[in-house]
């Protein structure tokens, strides 16, 4: 075998050993954990006050099932119904399929056949339906990114996206908005 033959091969035998050893000090790959998936707890058929930051009642929540993830210690709901108080203490009636709340209770997100009621004996009585809803009770506000339609005495609404003001029933339609009107009779 000639010089370079022997050379090649010294050098191949060298490259695989330098591979080798650099293959065997790599770090460990980690190992992925999963977000805990299962609840820290879990009520059936309760009712929850939630209180704002200054103690007041921000919202009422009934339900028939609430699990609270540990990871994040956010709520996630079945079939909720919030009673959201209104300036006047008076609340508005709000439901959906499923229900989420942040860990501070600064958000509700509400998903599936929402339902908004305003406050019985409100002076412009009101009901809001749509598919997705975003509460905000610390302010008060409730917003919509999908199609809402609103239905008051003689008068229907629909439009996509929606802020509203539950503390005045002041709510405003953003975009693509129709309007029926029908008259009431005397």
């Amino acid at each position: 075998m000639s010089w370079r033959g022997v050379l090649t091969l010294v050098l191949l035998v060298a490259a695989l050993m330098t591979g080798w050893a650099v293959w065997r000090q790599r770090a460990p790959e980690p190992v992925a954990t999963a977000p805990n998936a299962r609840p820290d707890y879990v009520l059936h058929d309760f009712e929850l006050v939630a209180l704002d930051k200054q103690g007041k009642e921000a919202f009422l929540l009934r339900a028939p099932e609430l699990a609270r993830n540990p990871d994040d210690r956010t709520l996630s709901i079945a079939t909720p119904l919030f009673l959201i108080p209104d300036k006047e203490g008076k609340r508005w009636e709000v439901r959906s399929k499923t229900g989420w709340v942040a860990a501070d209770n600064s958000e509700i997100r509400l998903r599936g056949k929402v339902e908004a009621n305003s406050p019985p004996g409100d002076s412009r009585p009101s009901v809001m339906k749509t598919e997705q809803l975003n509460v905000f009770p610390d302010t008060n506000k409730a917003s919509s990114p999908v199609l809402v339609t609103v239905t008051s005495p003689a008068s229907t609404m629909r439009g996509t996206g929606m802020r509203a003001d539950l503390a005045t029933n002041r709510i405003e339609l953003l975009s693509k908005v129709s309007m029926s009107y029908e008259p009431t009779r005397h």
